[in-house]
């Protein structure tokens, strides 16, 4: 996309939920598509999104988390292109567990539960949202079964839940952090946008010109510029 859709992507999914920017920004991406990513499984969606950071910001993946034991800031760096392999699961796909049927869950789902602070209360209206059956008897919903469901879906949809595996060098404690892709993707695009419009702010003071002459220019002649007004 040029860098004035950009912008105007940006400027429009700034205020959504992290799951509604996630699917604003792959359809931005992929307009060609005529279903909606909303109702992808969630590792066909986490594929899509691990392309657009590869095509948008390069391959290599670096953030940072916290030590959940002594709070200490651990980096991490991931190579993208390998969440981007193979085409994930049919969105059809159906699965048994203990006679009952399910589907994949998918971004619209997840929304649908993401208010509930009880992790156990959102992970039962999650799989209420995907079962087949409307009603189900209570004792169904054992933390046991609740897990097994969780089990044969995450073998069903790996990429669904991305998790990566931290040993912190200062106290010892091993711990699991999910990556969030969509508030990954966005966080970047945040980055890159601001230093877009302090490019733009800067070139306009010092020759006057409009934004959309600024953003017409390429990225090489617009540092140039820059170089010039900074000197």
């Amino acid at each position: 996309m040029s860098q004035a859709e950009f912008l105007a992507l940006w400027e429009t999914g700034r205020s959504l939920h992290p799951l509604d920017q996630g699917v604003l920004a792959v359809q931005a991406a992929f307009p060609e598509l005529k279903e909606n990513i909303a109702d992808w499984p969630l590792g066909r969606r986490n594929r899509a999104l691990a392309e657009l950071l590869c095509s948008m910001f390069g391959s290599s993946l670096r953030g940072w988390t916290t030590c959940r034991q002594c709070r200490e800031q651990l980096e991490f760096q991931l190579d993208c292109e390998t969440l981007t392999v193979g085409d994930g699961p049919a969105r059809q796909q159906r699965l048994v567990v203990g006679g009952l049927s399910y589907r994949l869950p998918t971004t619209r789902d997840l929304a649908a539960v993401a208010a509930e602070q009880d992790a156990r209360a959102a992970a039962h209206l999650l799989l209420q949202r995907c079962s087949d059956t409307q009603s189900e008897p209570d004792e169904k919903w054992s933390e046991e079964y609740i897990d097994a469901v969780g089990e044969c879906m995450a073998t069903a949809d790996p990429l669904a839940e991305i998790l990566l595996k931290f040993d912190c060098p200062s106290c010892g404690t091993s711990f699991d952090e999910g990556l969030d892709l969509p508030a990954f993707l966005w966080a970047e695009m945040e980055a890159r946008a601001r230093r877009m419009l302090l490019s733009v702010h800067t070139l306009a003071s010092a020759y006057g010109w409009r934004e959309g002459e600024i953003l017409s220019l390429s990225l090489a002649r617009r540092e140039f510029y820059l170089e010039m007004v900074r000197a």
